[in-house]
């Protein structure tokens, strides 16, 4: 699986003008699933995230992880970091998981990262959404469960 984490003081996610999920501090989480991912790649990412040390302290440090701080986690799905740009300019998909893998993949991350404790809000797979964020710091991680 990839995922690109944004820490955010504020994220939410709009579909047809319709706010469909939203969060105050926590973590903003695109992911996408390839098609070797299973449902253990899906809790060991979640459990990745959970301990990522990416909230600052009382030094001001990133010292805290997302269940230190008691932040809550805005997942969308995300099938377009998947992207080949290798050749021309239009990207390919084709190393994303078909889509009924991929949405499977999907909400069994979000429930691994409940498991954990994390108040989760998600973004509604597969339609076309808007979603907003204010990026506290900018702190921005990249995660592929590859390497």
């Amino acid at each position: 699986m990839r995922a690109l984490l944004q820490r955010v003081s504020h994220a939410s996610v709009t579909v047809e003008g319709e706010v469909i999920g939203e969060i105050s501090e926590g973590l903003l989480i695109l992911v996408c699933a390839m098609p070797e991912d299973t449902y253990d790649t899906a809790k060991a990412l979640a459990l990745k995230i959970s301990k990522l040390r990416l909230f600052k302290d009382e030094a001001g440090k990133m010292n805290l992880s997302l269940t230190q701080t008691g932040g809550s986690a805005m997942v969308v799905s995300q099938f377009t970091l998947a992207a080949d740009t290798r050749r021309g300019t239009r990207p390919g998909f084709s190393y994303a998981a078909k889509p009924d893998m991929a949405e499977t993949l999907y909400f069994q991350f979000a429930h691994a990262l409940r498991d954990l404790n994390i108040p989760v809000q998600t973004g509604q797979f597969g339609a076309d959404m808007s979603v907003a964020l204010t990026n506290d710091g900018p702190v921005t991680i990249w995660l592929d469960t590859d390497t």
